[in-house]
């Protein structure tokens, strides 16, 4: 990741009232019309715009004149999260310094998996004004988009937003996942196609029914949007078969209505 050189990002920081807040914006799956009114207009009165890899060109092309500076990670960036993290919170600091409005633009909702909670953190620790502009997940879209109730009456009553990465970090919290679906609630996975094929089983361990619904919505809201339909008795071979791209979020307990 590499940063403008006239930025001089410092440790050290003064505090001027008459500064902008930095504002934490939530971009949504990627549509533009899906943004908040406020996103939006923060967005086109940006002097600068710190965004990650899964913002789409169309909402970026909403502001004509603040610069934009790419400060996202790619699936399979091998690079020391905790350097990169520090130097997107310096650099936040550094804009703001200088008097700009800034923004800092995260794909979905910046308190759902977009590590807002690490900036705002560090912001508040610098005394650095800031607001936080909630944006539609990735999860709640596709339900609404692709017509899946993830919660309905005498069906279910809740659900649970989860990454698949719990799959490599704790085999309880998986288990924990599993009977959640198996109560009948319904379960969203982020960043799960590629870790299929350590939630599937565990899922259908626990909940011993193949039957259950599952669905995997791609590139939500945007032009090539898909959606996959199978059950956990199909969908990795469904998965295996397709050219289902990423970003994708998977869908567990409830079927489409078509």
């Amino acid at each position: 990741m590499r940063y403008p050189k006239q930025y001089n990002v410092s440790k050290s920081f003064k505090m001027n009232s008459s500064m902008y807040p930095v504002a934490i914006i939530g971009a949504g799956p990627g549509d533009p019309d899906l943004l908040t009114v406020k996103a939006h207009r923060l967005i086109k009165d940006a002097d600068v715009i710190l965004h990650d890899n899964l913002v789409s060109d169309a909402i970026l092309a909403i502001s004509s004149q603040g610069e934009k500076i790419y400060v996202g990670r790619k699936f399979g960036d091998t690079s020391d999260q905790m350097e990169r993290q520090q130097k997107i919170n310096e650099l936040l600091c550094a804009c703001h310094l200088e008097g700009k409005k800034v923004v800092r633009l995260k794909s979905g909702d910046p308190y759902i998996y977009g590590r807002a909670a690490e900036e705002a953190r560090y912001l508040t620790a610098q005394k650095t004004p800031f607001e936080v502009v909630p944006g539609i997940s990735a999860a709640l879209a596709a339900a609404n988009i692709f017509n899946i109730p993830i919660t309905e009456r005498n069906k279910s009553n809740a659900m649970l937003i989860c990454t698949a990465h719990t799959a490599d970090y704790s085999f309880e919290q998986l288990t924990g996942i599993a009977y959640m679906l198996k109560a009948g609630n319904t379960i969203s996975i982020y960043m799960g196609l590629k870790s299929l094929h350590r939630v599937i089983p565990k899922l259908l361990e626990v909940c011993k029914d193949d039957t259950i619904p599952v669905s995997i919505a791609s590139r939500v809201s945007r032009e090539d949007q898909t959606l996959l339909t199978g059950t956990l008795g199909t969908i990795q071979e469904l998965v295996a078969e397709s050219t289902i791209q990423m970003p994708a979020v998977v869908l567990v307990g409830a079927d489409p209505i078509q």
